[in-house]
């Protein structure tokens, strides 16, 4: 069957949207769309994950070896980079779609591999040590003896609403958003709703902001459409700044016209003609696939002057965030916006009546927003029907740390940690003992493993003083120091910090300086700074609380978790560093003693000669020692010695 012309597909398309789109996409018929969606094939076609997470494993050189085979081999087929299918783990992911066959996926495609896989599935036949699975299609024959993707145990208990695209469709063409039934929500919404009539739809869903706060997004939006102004505006907030977080990311990088189609409607909902998406200037990919968005979604009228002839105007413009932590709180992001420093400002009043330049503004991250078009689509009684009575819908989170499988996942609502944890993610990877789950980023909180019963849900985490945040998670195993890792966020709450407020500036910093004496050996330290130290120990926790009670915005308020989590769940590995002065877990430098094995060590003086502090005595040919005393534990004789003689605990 021959394929369409990218100008007869947007004719067609945007025919059928101004005709009568929602009976065309619902029933999905018609050959032309079968054409577009790929359900009718007459050719190969090969899928490639092209997000970030993809690239960094090598799907460039996956990609470039595809292409190279196709050409020698003269093959036609069709090649489709698409975004993060959510397994970052299995990375780089190669999919193959024969005419009339189910769509195959294999996982660690490395370009050398290519030309092997290939060969094979072209000729009906497979090599199944790297293949994941295959996708469940009623209109194509299964690969015998071959699992569904939606089986596995990663994607089994998965809901995915947000990632329905994702991995599956091409993040760079719009066609393949539509095809898939892009845009109809916008197309239902303006021609058949009312402003306060949507507001009232997702007041209906009890969607709850997916920033972490939580708060019900239908009155956020329904405060600023009640306000009275000439001007309001609409910021998506992509401005993903969490250590270990890439949800925003990976959302743009595989399903950029759903963000957009959510911005348009929630622009709509509140009566903005404006609206802008903030994200950090770093995530070069992301910002290109916008870009391209964008401007397709302006050539198709979805965002412009008149959209469907509802009288509608919409313009999208992208703001690029320098990096800063800060800017994530919705302030400081529209002071960023604005051109000024990003800092934080006073609230009330609140943006939602007095933001961007004075007018009514709504800020709501990407998440919330692609959560939108399912909802005006299928009603708000189906998003109540997934999650808890608290906390509707699902959510995402991204894994990362010590567990077998890494990536994105999508679950509703009141699933527990422990399902997180040990089935999606596979537990902690090469034997090593499951220790605590950091969730939240650097201002979250690290959950010990007695909780991680605990249903994922705004109330349910506050009964065990915790929050969801942004959704990243990272699993800890028995090789973390608990004391280490409080440090390692600390210190980078106290450098993002804008320094407005004097407990968030002054605060955090003797927080740190507090931890860092914690992990340090005290070296001809004197009566009277030893008991500095321990008095600063001890008033760690009330200095947190004053932390969280009296700063200005959200990065202050929260900077005292991990501190105040670390200590109530893992006390005995600070009293261990403080009164023991050792690392069980051996990560901080400054604790460890070194010793040398005397039957192993054969006196060659290397250590000796490379020791910068003198600490090792011995002569040539004759066992060495080391002076304790002198020692700082920079493990320089450790990596010099040849003979395994030097052991350290």
């Amino acid at each position: 069957m021959a394929s369409l012309t990218s100008a007869e597909t947007k004719e067609f398309l945007v025919e059928k949207i101004l005709k009568n789109y929602s009976n065309i996409l619902d029933k999905a018929s018609g050959d032309k769309l079968s054409i577009i969606k790929r359900v009718k094939i007459s050719k190969p076609v090969i899928y490639i994950g092209m997000g970030t997470c993809g690239i960094i494993a090598g799907a460039d050189k996956t990609l470039n070896a595809v292409e190279a085979f196709l050409l020698k081999n003269k093959i036609d087929a069709e090649v489709v980079p698409v975004g993060c299918l959510g397994l970052c783990s299995a990375e780089p992911l190669l999919d193959v779609q024969l005419p009339g066959k189910a769509r195959l996926s294999f996982h660690h495609a490395t370009e050398d591999k290519v030309e092997d896989m290939l060969n094979a599935v072209l000729h009906h036949t497979l090599l199944k040590s790297n293949i994941l699975g295959q996708f469940k299609n009623e209109s194509h024959e299964d690969w015998p003896n071959i699992p569904y993707i939606g089986q596995l145990p990663f994607f089994a208990r998965q809901h995915r609403i947000v990632l329905r695209n994702a991995g599956m469709i091409s993040p760079e063409n719009i066609d393949d958003y539509i095809a898939h039934g892009g845009y109809k929500s916008l197309y239902k919404t303006v021609l058949n709703y009312t402003p306060d009539k949507v507001c009232e739809i997702v007041d209906q869903s009890e969607l709850r902001g997916r920033g972490g706060g939580g708060f019900p997004t239908g009155k956020k939006w329904m405060v600023t459409l009640s306000t009275g102004s000439d001007q309001k505006f609409l910021i998506c907030n992509a401005d993903e700044s969490d250590p270990g977080a890439f949800m925003n990311r990976a959302i743009i990088e595989s399903d950029p016209h759903h963000v957009i189609e959510g911005i348009a409607i929630a622009a709509y909902a509140i009566g903005a003609k404006k609206a802008f998406i903030y994200i950090r200037s770093d995530y070069t990919r992301s910002l290109a696939i916008l870009e391209t968005a964008v401007q397709q979604a302006k050539e198709y009228g979805f965002i412009g002057e008149n959209i469907f002839g509802s009288g509608f105007t919409l313009h999208v413009s992208i703001r690029q965030g320098a990096g800063a932590f800060v800017c994530g709180e919705e302030t400081a992001m529209i002071a960023s916006i604005e051109g000024r420093r990003g800092t934080p400002q006073a609230k009330p009043p609140y943006p939602a009546e007095k933001g961007l330049f004075g007018h009514p503004t709504i800020v709501n991250n990407i998440e919330t927003l692609a959560n939108i078009p399912t909802i005006l689509e299928n009603g708000p009684s189906w998003f109540k029907s997934m999650g808890t009575k608290e906390s509707r819908g699902t959510k995402l989170f991204s894994i990362a740390g010590k567990s077998v499988h890494t990536g994105l996942i999508e679950i509703p609502m009141g699933t527990t940690i422990s399902d997180i944890v040990h089935t999606i993610s596979g537990g902690v990877k090469n034997g090593k003992r499951l220790k605590a789950v950091q969730l939240g980023g650097p201002s979250g909180v690290c959950i010990p493993e007695q909780n991680f019963g605990t249903e994922i849900g705004y109330e349910s985490f506050l009964e065990i003083d915790s929050s969801i945040g942004m959704g990243g998670m990272i699993i800890l195993d028995e090789d973390t120091c608990m004391v280490s890792q409080t440090k390692y966020f600390m210190e980078f709450l106290q450098k993002e910090s804008c320094g407005k407020c004097i407990p968030c500036r002054e605060g955090t910093k003797r927080m740190l300086q507090i931890l860092e004496e914690v992990t340090r050996r005290p070296r001809e330290e004197s009566a009277h700074q030893t008991l500095e130290r321990f008095k600063g120990v001890v008033e760690l926790e009330s200095l947190a609380a004053v932390i969280r009670d009296t700063s200005l915005c959200g990065l202050g308020q929260n900077a005292p978790n991990p501190v105040i989590s670390s200590l109530k769940w893992f006390r005995d590995e600070f009293e261990e560093h403080i009164f023991d002065r050792k690392c069980q877990a051996n990560v901080c430098h400054d604790l460890r003693t070194f010793f040398i094995e005397t039957d192993v060590c054969n006196g060659c003086n290397i250590c000796q000669k490379k020791c910068p502090e003198n600490a090792i005595i011995g002569s040539i040919r004759m066992p060495h020692f080391i002076i304790e005393s002198k020692c700082t534990g920079c493990g320089i004789c450790f990596d010099s010695c040849k003979f395994n003689a030097i052991y350290f605990k």
